[in-house]
């Protein structure tokens, strides 16, 4: 959905900022997160459904390694390889949807047909390294972010995939 199409505009938008402005003046804070959290997830999938798990997986990973490195603090034994372990998967992951085709696309083969087929997740290098910073910071100390929805909101909010994704 393209944020000057007509859906986003006369559709999408429109009832998304109501139901936002109906649930905040009822004073329903986690019903409101959740408001623009399946927003957001709908704005996201409306491309490609199934990149909706991707995101969403990313996000339960990089909650569950920021949970992980919270409680290692001042432990670098443990909290190093946390953070190593998660800074490699993401940009693995990352690799893998930008690079692939590039990598494996110049050679022979099976491999040249498989990576054609890859199509880059609206926003992906944008959220996963909104998401590395996150773990970086946490491990540094600066951030400890305890309720997961908020967290999960701060990921797919979707004016700010919007703005990025779209750049």
């Amino acid at each position: 959905m393209l944020y000057n199409s007509y859906i986003f505009i006369f559709l999408f938008l429109p009832i998304t900022l109501l139901g936002f402005h109906i649930l905040r003046k009822k004073g329903h804070y986690r019903l409101t997160i959740s408001w623009l959290i399946v927003a957001s997830l709908f704005f996201y999938g409306w491309w490609k459904w199934s990149y909706v798990f991707l995101i969403v997986g990313s996000i339960l990973f990089n909650y569950t390694f920021g949970v992980l490195l919270a409680r290692t603090i001042g432990q670098e034994k443990y909290s190093k390889p946390i953070l190593t372990i998660g800074v490699a998967l993401n940009l693995a992951v990352l690799a893998y949807f930008k690079y692939s085709y590039f990598i494996l696309g110049h050679s022979e083969g099976t491999f040249a047909v498989y990576s054609s087929t890859i199509v880059p997740p609206l926003a992906i290098s944008f959220f996963t390294f909104q998401q590395i910073i996150y773990l970086v910071e946490v491990w540094q100390g600066e951030l400890d972010e305890k309720n997961f929805w908020n967290y999960f909101l701060y990921i797919v909010f979707f004016p700010q995939l919007l703005k990025i994704g779209r750049a």
